[in-house]
């Protein structure tokens, strides 16, 4: 039997205990509580999070800059649970349904060169090179900056 699938909602104060605890997931470059409350309090940062409080299964962060068109995906975690469920696929194309509706064109991010996981969910999203980050992250890690130009109205990948 399977479950329903995880529900994907807009994060708010009460989830910092949850989005913290993603955070662990991350090998480096974790967000702090201090930032997590930072973003929930900016109009320009859409937070999201699947799954119940006790138990978060993902979270996203998308930014977006008041003179851009660009939107940012900023953080996406997926708890290893939960890993190869569409969890990440599900929390990225709502982030591109709000980037949409904002107005952007499209959405850039930045990804740890060695995370063949993302960059396959990336490239099977339509997210293309668009430069080679060397030593971009905390501990040294090269990076790479991934952008996807919107086509049209809305897509339901």
């Amino acid at each position: 039997m399977t479950s329903a699938p995880a529900r994907i909602r807009r994060a708010h104060a009460d989830d910092i205990d949850a989005l913290l605890a993603l955070e662990q997931h991350f090998p480096g470059d974790r967000m702090s509580r201090r930032a997590i409350r930072h973003l929930l309090g900016s109009a320009s940062a859409h937070l999201w999070i699947a799954g119940p409080v006790a138990a978060p299964l993902g979270a996203l962060v998308l930014l977006t800059r008041r003179n851009s068109r660009w939107a940012r995906l900023y953080s996406v975690v997926v708890s290893p649970q939960a890993r190869g469920q569409g969890l990440g696929r599900r929390l990225v194309i709502a982030a591109e349904r709000e980037a949409r509706r904002l107005g952007c064109v499209g959405l850039s991010l930045e990804v740890r060169k060695d995370n063949l996981a993302a960059r396959g969910l990336y490239d099977a999203l339509g997210y293309q090179l668009h430069a080679r980050l060397v030593g971009y992250y905390e501990d040294g890690a090269a990076g790479v900056r991934l952008r996807r130009r919107f086509d049209g109205p809305a897509a339901s990948h």
